[in-house]
């Protein structure tokens, strides 16, 4: 008898723990939604950004689940679930370098690959010997950026495309530089009328393909001199998508779509327009120098338009509920629905720190921060030039994905970043 009492006190001791247990992460899960709330709330009033959408979630399941604001300043059509936002940076680890992890997983490409041997075109160039594992951990030493688009312009009297000073000449704010009211378009390689073979890049702008001949003679002496340390450069990202391209002889969009298809996501993905109606398109910047119009419905990065949309540093639009998959699937080891994505030990070794021992803290495409107040070494991610934020702990078993666009109407908002808003939530929901 009393043996079977003292089974019901611990079996009741069990419960209660459980229960107790149960009732401090309901609870937690609330403070949270508290917190995010108080912080969305603050950054709308504050003029942060028009509208963002939140996620929290674990390897299992959404927790949290939440829009906030407008598509713009104007305040006439409320953020939904549907909509999707452009993505930027963030382009760079949920397109390719999930495909290459794809590649790599069934051995078809290397990260000991050098681009000169998979890409004819750098055949014999400055950056030939430059290896996949290079270009994913941005140690190649390629300068940051290339602004393609300006040898597309001209004025007709030779003076400066921008200027720091607003006049007559130059009287339209374009980030922190005023742009030339007399610029002139290249008609040897732009066209505002549809033309055979040429790429679209805006809704009203054709490339003419030989353009990328200049493109990747600029990318191949665009070294630095500055190989093996951490550069953060979106030419790697421009090379990885020619290696896997080459490899596979398949497109970018086309690679990413089997993914997506497979984990049954459909809100994401290039050029938004062929998939969604423009109404679940946030708007990003009011471009006054390059295309002249509030980007809506195409890619804000200038590079990744010159691709027409398709591009290794960006491109990528989506909701959070189709990135919060990809987390859930990443969390579980390349995992989901019962099916194996992406292989396990491929998963491990591009979200941790090779480099660590040098002092640079990334991974194979993925973000990763040296450890401070509001990062810890496990956690892996990537952030978005347009306001956009994810980033997974496993030791937490929690992921964040912060949507917003910010850059609307223009890039010289950095209230949020100034405030350290992504970085202060992410602190919050893994304490």
């Amino acid at each position: 008898m009393k043996n079977s009492v003292n089974k019901i006190i611990i079996v009741s001791l069990i419960f209660l723990g459980i229960n107790g247990y149960s009732q401090k992460k309901s609870f937690d899960l609330k403070r949270n939604e508290v917190y995010i709330d108080s912080m969305m709330t603050n950054a709308l009033e504050k003029g942060f950004f028009p509208g963002a959408e939140v996620i929290v979630g674990n390897k299992d399941a959404v927790l949290i689940s939440k829009n906030y604001g407008f598509h713009d300043y104007s305040k006439k059509q409320p953020v939904k679930s549907d909509d999707v936002y452009d993505l930027a940076s963030m382009s760079k680890v949920l397109g390719a370098t999930l495909v290459t992890m794809r590649l790599v997983g069934e051995g078809k490409i290397d990260l000991k690959d050098k681009v000169g041997d998979v890409v004819e075109v750098y055949k014999n160039t400055p950056i030939a010997d430059l290896t996949l594992f290079e270009l994913l951990t941005h140690t190649s030493g390629l300068k940051a950026s290339i602004t393609f688009y300006q040898s597309l312009l001209s004025t007709p009297d030779g003076s400066p495309l921008l200027s720091k000073e607003k006049s007559d000449n130059y009287p339209d704010l374009f980030d922190t530089m005023y742009v030339n009211k007399n610029i002139v378009y290249d008609a040897n390689y732009l066209s505002f009328t549809p033309k055979e073979n040429w790429v679209q890049i805006y809704k009203n702008m054709w490339l003419n393909p030989e353009f990328y001949k200049i493109v990747y003679e600029q990318i191949s002496v665009a070294n630095t001199n500055t190989r093996g340390k951490y550069v953060y450069s979106d030419l790697n990202l421009l090379l990885v998508k020619q290696m896997i391209e080459a490899k596979t002889g398949l497109k970018l969009d086309q690679l990413t779509k089997e993914i997506y298809t497979e984990l049954g996501i459909s809100k994401i993905g290039y050029n938004p327009l062929k998939w969604t109606s423009i109404e679940n398109v946030m708007p990003t910047e009011l471009d006054n120098f390059f295309r002249k119009d509030t980007i809506h419905g195409y890619v804000h990065d200038e590079a990744a338009a010159i691709f027409g949309g398709v591009s290794g540093n960006a491109g990528l639009f989506a909701n959070a509920q189709s990135i919060s998959v990809i987390c859930q699937m990443l969390l579980n080891n390349g995992m989901y629905n019962g099916k194996q994505i992406l292989k396990a030990k491929v998963v491990k070794e591009f979200t941790n720190s090779p480099l660590t021992k040098e002092g640079i803290y990334r991974g194979l495409g993925f973000d990763k921060r040296k450890p401070d107040e509001f990062f810890k070494a496990n956690d892996f991610g990537h952030t978005g030039f347009t306001g956009t934020f994810f980033f997974m702990n496993p030791d937490t078993n929690r992921f964040l994905i912060i949507l917003t666009n910010r850059v609307n109407p223009t890039r010289t908002n950095r209230l949020m970043y100034k405030d350290d808003f992504s970085a202060k939530i992410w602190k919050q929901i893994n304490n």
